[in-house]
């Protein structure tokens, strides 16, 4: 009984280490729906989207450019801003609908198009979205389309070795705006 409960206390450990770390990891982006409240100040409760500009509008602060930004840093912008009225402000920040996180499948499968990706998804889970590669697809020459720091990087995907087991480190998690080429 006492590994059982061992187990279970490591389990919920690791689940909340996961979850705050994914949400102070997350980058704003436009689209995303936001909770912004203030501790102690009950009129300064707002659910806000972030605009195509990557601008929110929050009372007293006005208009604060919070796009690629941590949740964390853009509630300190938020602190910073009403720190002209609120001795101390806490401001709490937290992600209700992320909506700007979007990857791309082409090429040979059943649905292609983009993917919203409001949780980290694998190459794996975004073809599954997409429907699955199509019979005449090169399942060996997949190809992962990342731009880093204005640099486009190609990654090789090889889908057949992948479903059986095999190269798993090539099954990475998407990032925003990556395009999965299916020849």
């Amino acid at each position: 009984m006492k590994k059982i409960i061992n187990l279970m206390g490591c389990f919920m450990s690791v689940v909340f280490v996961t979850s705050s770390y994914a949400q102070d990891e997350y980058l704003l982006r436009e689209g995303d729906v936001v909770q912004i409240s203030v501790w102690g100040e009950t009129t300064l409760q707002k659910e806000v989207k972030v605009l195509p500009d990557g601008s929110i509008t929050f009372p007293l602060a006005g208009r604060t450019v919070v796009a690629n930004t941590t949740t964390t840093a853009a509630a300190k912008k938020i602190e910073e801003k009403l720190k002209t009225y609120l001795p101390e402000p806490n401001v709490s920040l937290v992600v209700l609908a992320p909506d700007g996180y979007h990857a791309y499948v082409v090429g040979k499968v059943l649905k292609p198009g983009p993917i919203s990706l409001g949780t980290p998804v694998t190459v794996l889970q975004a073809l599954s979205l997409a429907g699955g590669v199509d019979k005449f697809a090169d399942e060996d020459d997949i190809k992962i389309i990342r731009e880093v720091a204005d640099k486009k990087i190609i990654l090789n995907i090889d889908y057949g070795q992948l479903l059986k087991g095999k190269n798993l480190d090539t099954n990475v998690t998407l990032m925003p705006n990556d395009t999965i080429l299916v020849p």
